[in-house]
């Protein structure tokens, strides 16, 4: 079906290949990236853009010998199928099958990890410096987009690359502007005079010449400077690249391989530091994902013919939930503002920058700056909202310390996406956040079990004095048959269902598995009590205090990390109460100390012991006493490695 794509070897098989046969190859590899991400969901405008980049690179540059970086790595598909895994995509992003990131244990060809924006001309510095340090010979290329360049840590490194004048190539993809006919051609005359070795000869001719004239060759020479130099401002649009250090190269038509091949040969020759500009169309090959880039740029399963997405449940999710309640909180308070880090339509807040404009702050992919704008704003009597997915929050972690926690600022923090997320894998769980927020002082962490909860809690957020984060996952918010969240109160949890053998304490979205694990436990004679945490900080030590009283074998439940979470927490909590844990028997469910893989949820809640099955029988070994780690893999047929256990009987 995909004749030249199936007989590549690996990159070098690019370089046999006429013009022709690689126009050729570019409609297959797109036919190949919708059909796939049709099925498996993924990034797919950003890639169909990189098509005929991609194919350059790899032509001119000798991957993995020469070091080719993904920033982000939304548009590294393209890439993982000429580098031999073109057999296995069809498994891309699936449990066990191969990442939709760049990941350096998959494949030589992926030098460096990616899944966060803004690290690859960092990372590509630090190999150059690396190669000059060895002796030894090879290129390295960085290819970052234009939303990736609004981060920080990218001009950070631009700035040491001009600095170190290390021989280095950025690759700028620009994909958020089309280019009409007579730009183009401007963009490759421009391109082709400055890319040309004589251009570099004829310039240095001249300004030697200029400078030998007698009295005033120097004067003339600065003078010829600032002609240039204004000729160039008018004639080339990024002129902070050259100031920083680079030979600038562009714009020029990403969708041109033979023009982009050329650049890149000629870039490879160059010395120090080079930028080339490349303008390419996101979505291009497929016509709604070229009309819709935006919605095609991370996608669920769709129908290909029509581009119409699959829709997984009909329930309200988080971030539609936090949308509407944002806009109704900020209705009855003008102090209530919003802002995002880039993501905007992810976290719910389109609607919000509709309806309040002058109160929502996109601030591009700027996590740190996000947090410490916050805490201005909080400083000035207003009351922000940072809304930002979990692993995001991670980047601006001195920030909160520093500017939010420390001087005690009313920030709010909608954590998102936390808990697992799927197919996006390590770099984007959430399952650190309770470990690396409640342990900062003046924080305080909750945890909504529903939509309704969270609605309360980000309006008991906006009113309190110190800063507040709210964390919940992706997806549907789940209801608890029966139960009604009550009244939030500070620090206070809630029982849901009284028992008397066992105490399940839930933390957000885990309540409902524990709930049902008490209905099956029901079946056995077992009656287990369950609590919703609610404030996983501070913690309710009323209710521990019950629970240790009325119970002597307590599980905990969370979406996070053991190592410093919930279950961490309530255990030290205990000892600041003066009880010792090991005169009871508790068992802590959660993730272990490891880099949860990528695949479905369902998949990944099995293969750690935290679905239903896996639960059941975590609580059943321990009402029953038994001294295991919980699961019992020939019962299930899955590891039992996310969980933890305290096994000393209760003291008499």
């Amino acid at each position: 079906m995909h004749e030249i794509l199936g007989s590549i070897k690996g990159p070098e098989s690019l370089r046999e290949m006429s013009d022709m046969q690689q126009k050729l190859l570019a409609r297959e590899l797109r036919q190949v990236i919708v059909d796939t991400v049709s099925k498996t969901g993924g990034h797919l405008a950003s890639n169909l853009g990189v098509v005929e980049l991609t194919i350059a690179l790899h032509t001119v540059y000798s991957s993995p010998r020469d070091r080719i970086v993904w920033d982000v790595g939304h548009q590294s598909y393209v890439h993982k199928l000429l580098t031999g895994r073109y057999k296995d995509f069809s498994t891309l992003r699936q449990f066990g099958g191969i990442s939709g990131f760049p990941r350096i244990d998959e494949s030589p060809h992926d030098v460096f990890g990616t899944g966060h924006s803004s690290t690859s001309i960092s990372a590509a510095l630090g190999i150059a410096a690396a190669r000059d340090l060895k002796g030894e010979k090879f290129s390295v290329v960085a290819v970052i987009g234009d939303g990736a360049m609004t981060g920080g840590m990218a001009f950070e490194a631009l700035n040491h690359a001009g600095h170190l004048q290390k021989d280095i190539t950025v690759v700028l993809n620009e994909n958020e502007m089309s280019i009409a006919q007579n730009v183009g051609s401007l963009s490759k005359h421009l391109s082709r005079i400055r890319t040309h070795p004589r251009y570099f000869r004829v310039k240095e001719d001249i300004e030697g010449l200029i400078k030998r004239i007698p009295a005033v060759g120097n004067s003339m020479a600065k003078v010829a400077e600032k002609a240039k130099d204004s000729i160039k401002y008018f004639l080339v649009p990024s002129m902070l690249f050259e100031e920083l250090g680079f030979t600038y190269l562009g714009p020029i038509d990403g969708h041109d391989l033979v023009l982009l091949k050329d650049v890149l040969k000629r870039a490879k020759k160059l010395k120090g530091p080079v930028l080339i500009h490349v303008v390419t169309k996101k979505g291009k090959g497929y016509r709604p994902a070229l009309n819709n880039p935006d919605r095609f740029h991370g996608v669920g399963c769709f129908e290909v013919k029509t581009g119409e997405i699959i829709r997984e449940g009909n329930g309200q999710s988080y971030s539609s939930a936090f949308g509407k309640a944002m806009l109704e909180l900020a209705a009855e308070d003008p102090r209530v503002v919003a802002i995002t880090a880039a993501m905007a339509d992810g976290t719910g807040l389109s609607e919000f920058a509709n309806v309040f404009p002058d109160r929502f702050y996109d601030v591009a992919i700027a996590e740190q700056h996000a947090v410490t704008y916050a805490a201005g704003l909080a400083r000035e009597g207003f009351k922000p909202v940072f809304a930002v997915y979990s692993t995001f929050l991670q980047r601006a972690y001195d920030q909160v310390i520093h500017d939010v926690c420390l001087q005690n600022l009313p920030v709010v923090f909608a954590v998102d996406r936390a808990g697992i997320v799927g197919n996006d894998g390590p770099t984007h769980h959430g399952v650190f956040d309770l470990s690396f927020l409640s342990h900062i002082p003046n924080m305080q962490v909750l945890a909504p079990c529903c939509c309704s909860e969270m609605k309360e809690m980000l309006r008991y957020a906006l009113n309190s004095e110190g800063p507040v984060a709210i964390r919940y996952p992706r997806g549907e918010g789940r209801t608890v048959k029966g139960y009604t969240p009550g009244p939030l109160v500070k620090g206070k949890s809630e029982v849901v269902i009284k028992g008397k053998d066992l105490c399940i304490i839930a933390v957000g979205n885990m309540l409902p598995r524990a709930c049902r694990a008490a209905e099956q436990l029901q079946k056995k004679g077992i009656k287990a009590g369950v609590v919703n945490a609610r404030f996983v900080k501070p913690v309710d030590t009323e209710m521990l205090a019950e629970i240790l009283k009325d119970y002597d074998k307590i599980a905990v439940l969370e979406d996070n990390v053991i190592r410093g979470g919930y279950g961490s927490y309530l255990l030290e909590q205990m000892n600041s109460m003066g009880l010792d844990a090991m005169d009871y028997r508790i068992k802590l469910l959660g993730f272990p100390d490891e880099f949860v893989t990528f695949g479905d949820n369902d998949s990944l809640y099995r293969a750690y012991g935290l679905d239903d099955t896996g639960i059941y029988y975590s609580l059943l070994d321990l009402a029953e006493g038994g001294k295991g780690s919980g699961v019992s893999k020939e019962k299930v047929g899955y590891a039992s490695g996310g969980q933890g256990v305290v096994s000393k009987q209760r003291k008499s």
